[in-house]
């Protein structure tokens, strides 16, 4: 929805070939801990590249709240930093909007100070599990009261009298291990956390390059990574590379439109984050990284990706999936447009996303004339080849941004167009989405449409 509220229509059609380079927004991920870990250290961080999308302009209407200044000049965004211990109580309560991982990253900023703040969100954010996040800050003393299920609106009330935590986590998610690791900043001695999968690691670089003594180890019950209490985080210039998961839209796009040849410069490659790309060339696609190099601690490469008329379905191997686990809608419609079966099993955290994103993407599949099987934790795409998905539905998009461009991106490629019930939650990760794929040459238009 728009910002009023007001659903925004949205379709797309299959036309020319997409060319050019697609300058992507900065990563999320990445920006989401810019802001934060710079309102924790003392003095002023600086970022260029920040991603202005809703989610973590959120973030840093956030951090203001707890006492931090922030603010863009020109193309910089200036974090003044109040110290780790140092956020003060907010006067209102914190909206989060849509963001997933700016909520649960603040609830950890603040779950080892003495103050109270209550958290928000959007009716899709609203839906969604905190108790992942809540029960392991309760080990450092905090508490959390809101709405059953562990869900939001949620008030926490932060330790008066941190202890440091011991955590292994149930799940693989890198949002709970932030948490954690955020929390054990304000708490004395080690904060340690052990995921039997690897996730994401940018909180774990991030926290290093801001001065936090961290060490990770691999050990038979899975990674250890140990952090430091109460370190003084010394502010950073950051330069926030661009977002693997945005690209991963005009890369796939590219990849099932015929005739197409797109640059995406500048993209993150940590190796945590990766995985789409690696498990889109194990399917055949024309797919090449150029001026491999590494920035901010971060290695980064301009993807090129041409039209791939022969794309196979494969087994997606488990293990890669938290490497990917947002790029699954998308993944899903080269599925399509590919000959033959993707399986792709350990994806049960799909279903507690901005949306229940198997069921969303399943639905949508097959009003498209695609065949879809699912499990609680799997899912599998029949391949109809290229050029023959059929399209001409309308898909109900749950405020979620990734099922929304994803169903636009597929009928870039369908016989017939595809639309969109409401596009508006794009803005949340990727405002500039509309004209970087119409400038590349993609056919999207807003407004109601008929279709079959």
């Amino acid at each position: 929805m728009s910002a009023h509220g007001t659903p925004i229509p949205m379709s797309s059609e299959r036309g020319g070939p997409l060319k050019g380079e697609a300058h992507v927004p900065g990563d999320k991920s990445i920006s989401h801990r810019s802001l934060i870990l710079g309102a924790l250290s003392v003095g002023e961080t600086k970022v260029t590249g920040l991603l202005e999308g809703q989610d973590v302009l959120d973030t840093g209407k956030a951090m203001r709240a707890f006492g931090a200044e922030v603010e863009k000049r020109g193309e910089t965004w200036h974090v003044h930093g109040v110290g780790v211990g140092g956020f003060s109580e907010p006067d209102n309560v914190i909206d989060c909007g849509n963001a997933g991982t700016g909520v649960r990253l603040i609830m950890g900023a603040m779950a080892t100070s003495p103050i109270a703040a209550t958290f928000t969100g959007d009716a899709s954010l609203n839906k969604r599990p905190m108790a992942r996040v809540t029960d392991p800050l309760a080990l450092f003393g905090a508490r959390a009261y809101g709405r059953s299920g562990g869900r939001l609106p949620m008030t926490i009330l932060g330790a008066t009298s941190p202890v440091p935590v011991r955590y292994a986590t149930p799940m693989p998610s890198a949002q709970v291990k932030s948490a954690v690791l955020l929390a054990g900043l304000n708490a004395p001695g080690e904060t340690v956390v052990i995921e039997r999968e690897a996730t994401r690691d940018h909180s774990e670089r991030m926290l290093t390059g801001f001065g936090a003594a961290v060490t990770t180890e691999d050990t038979p019950e899975g990674r250890v990574i140990t952090l430091v209490g109460r370190p003084e985080l010394k502010p950073q210039t950051i330069v926030v590379p661009r977002d693997p998961s945005s690209a991963a839209f005009p890369v796939c796009a590219a990849l099932i439109v015929e005739g197409s040849d797109v640059l995406v410069p500048n993209i993150g490659l940590n190796p945590t984050r990766a995985g789409l790309f690696f498990t889109l060339q194990d399917m055949g696609a024309d797919l090449t990284f150029e001026n491999m190099r590494e920035e901010g601690g971060e290695p980064v490469a301009d993807l090129r990706a041409r039209f791939s008329p022969n794309l196979k379905g494969i087994e997606v191997p488990p293990e890669r999936a938290a490497s990917m686990i947002d790029e699954y809608p998308v993944l899903s419609v080269v599925a399509a447009c590919a000959e033959g079966i993707t399986h792709m099993p350990g994806v049960k955290e799909l279903r507690v996303k901005e949306s229940d994103r198997i069921d969303a993407m399943a639905t949508g599949l097959r009003a498209a004339g695609v065949a879809v099987d699912e499990g609680e934790d799997w899912w599998t795409v029949h391949g109809c080849g290229q050029g023959a998905v059929p399209g001409g539905a309308t898909v109900k998009t749950h405020l979620d941004h990734r099922i929304a461009m994803s169903f636009l991106v597929l009928g870039m490629a369908s016989k017939a167009p595809m639309t969109l019930d409401d596009g508006g939650a794009i803005a949340t990760s990727f405002p500039i989405f509309e004209g970087l794929m119409t400038g590349l040459g993609a056919r999207i238009t807003r407004g109601a449409t008929e279709t079959a």
